[in-house]
């Protein structure tokens, strides 16, 4: 549970648009704050990427070891209050590795449980996101002993209060590939029996349906050197948030689990993509960050049209 000696309560607005809200503060003093209250049972999605279970510092934040797992899920039964009955959280987590060794971390995996089992949540379904431009890492076992391949990919977590949490396929679909159009042209396709005894009929795969329906491995650039955000940042001397989410993650998630107008939360935001993200796709949002350094980037996402 969030200790309650920690909790200061120094929580302000930096920012609004029309739609959301950016709060700067540490992310447990907000939860306990006035400002939150307000949101009991009224948020559809969290939506987030907590500071990774590494084993060393990061200039970012994070906690090591044990005290990452217990801070995760003392945030469990908070976001259960927050969530309405058929809400979802999504949570990225990377992978760690154990110091000094060329062997994988299972801390990011004991959190994840500890955490689901905290606050009694359904794990709906496991996706990746694969980075195939992600620079070679951990170094000294891909690049210098090269007794590892790289790692290119993180996990990415969906979680429910309940067993069928608010979700629609339809809304991501993505486009057919050259080879389904064609056949969806041709109206012809080997149905049978396949050797895995499944059955396909005369017309299964001949429906035109908008779109394929996409797979649980997620892919998109986030190698962007001279975005909107980047040039906000650097014209004002601003750092850049070192762990950035990519923006068609968020786009994903926020389209296949919310509709307009539902309400979504990232906890610790960072230079608030998913805030961005929200606000472009006409859903209200709250976000929460306590480094103001990234707070003051975070606002280059967004048009002076949109700021209040």
């Amino acid at each position: 549970m969030i200790d309650m000696k920690e909790v200061k309560n120094v929580v302000s607005t930096a920012y609004q648009t029309n739609l959301g809200l950016m709060l700067n503060g540490k992310a447990e003093d907000a939860f306990l704050s006035t400002f939150m209250k307000k949101y009991t049972g009224k948020i559809q999605l969290i939506l987030t990427s907590p500071p990774f279970p590494l084993n060393r510092k990061k200039k970012y934040g994070n906690y090591k070891g044990k005290a990452y797992t217990n801070w995760l899920a003392g945030f469990a039964p908070l976001f259960r209050k927050l969530l309405k009955r058929n809400g979802s959280i999504v949570i990225e987590m990377g992978n760690a590795w154990e110091p000094g060794m060329p062997v994988m971390s299972i801390l990011a995996l004991e959190s994840l449980i500890t955490f689901l089992k905290t606050g009694s949540f359904h794990l709906c379904q496991q996706f990746v996101y694969y980075n195939p431009a992600r620079l070679p890492s951990p170094a000294q076992w891909v690049n210098v002993e090269r007794i590892r391949v790289k790692d290119s990919f993180t996990h990415i977590w969906w979680m429910g209060r309940c067993p069928r949490p608010k979700a629609s396929n339809k809304r991501v679909l993505k486009e057919y590939s050259p080879s389904m159009e064609k056949l969806l042209e041709s109206k012809k396709y080997n149905h049978g029996r396949r050797p895995s005894e499944h059955n396909i009929g005369r017309t299964s795969f001949l429906k035109h349906n908008s779109g394929a329906i996409p797979s649980n491995v997620l892919e998109f650039a986030n190698t962007s050197a001279n975005d909107k955000y980047q040039r906000y940042c650097h014209e004002r001397n601003f750092p850049l948030h070192p762990a950035r989410m990519p923006a068609g993650v968020a786009g994903f998630f926020i389209k296949f689990l919310t509709q307009p107008g539902d309400l979504v939360l990232d906890p610790f935001a960072g230079s608030n993509i998913t805030g961005a993200a929200a606000q472009r796709l006409n859903r209200h949002w709250v976000s929460i960050e306590l480094k103001q350094e990234y707070v003051g980037g975070s606002m280059g996402r967004f048009c002076e049209k949109e700021l209040l």
